[in-house]
């Protein structure tokens, strides 16, 4: 294995990697996220594309670690913007509860820190949300709506983008010791 493969792998025990955050925190920057997400792109329209509320989910199930602590902290951020929406209750509480599972399970085998991998995950679990989303509406709602996978992968460069600095931003509101 080449030594930027080996750096991505985790070789540190289970405890001592899973961050501990404030409840506040846990409380107050999901619920920030959503009614950014829900209010925001009313007045400046060119932030529509910017998923907060999923990259948070992202950031806390990837910190912590654990699938069913991500399952959790996707579940509750996606039915409160379902409840704060105009979406049918559930349609972002089934697809957050799958994102932070899948991220908090890739998190016990890859080292989250890195800032390349991040990077990755967040386009990756921006388009895997979309694309998700899109069958759920199909399939559950029953209801055409369109994908623009061009659209997409652009949307989810440019959370990718976003991403980065909200991490780290978000590092500096882990709890330490």
């Amino acid at each position: 294995m080449t030594e930027f493969g080996e750096r991505l792998l985790i070789d540190v025990p289970r405890k001592s990697r899973s961050s501990r955050f404030r409840p506040a925190v846990l409380i107050l920057i999901p619920l920030g996220s959503i009614l950014f997400q829900v209010y925001v792109p009313n007045f400046v329209e060119s932030l529509s594309y910017l998923e907060l509320p999923l990259l948070v989910t992202v950031y806390f199930s990837l910190m912590r670690r654990r699938p069913v602590s991500g399952s959790f902290i996707g579940a509750g951020i996606g039915l409160v913007q379902d409840a704060l929406s105009h979406q049918p209750l559930g349609m972002f509480g089934i697809v957050k509860t799958l994102v932070g599972y899948f991220a908090a399970s890739v998190s016990l085998r890859f080292d989250v820190d890195n800032l390349a991998l991040r990077f990755f995950l967040s386009f990756f679990f921006f388009v895997f949300h979309q694309l998700f989303y899109w069958v759920m509406v199909r399939a559950l709602l029953a209801q055409a709506m369109g994908f623009d996978f061009a659209q997409t992968l652009l949307f989810g460069l440019l959370n990718a983008i976003v991403a980065l600095p909200l991490f780290a931003v978000l590092d500096k509101l882990k709890e330490t010791g």
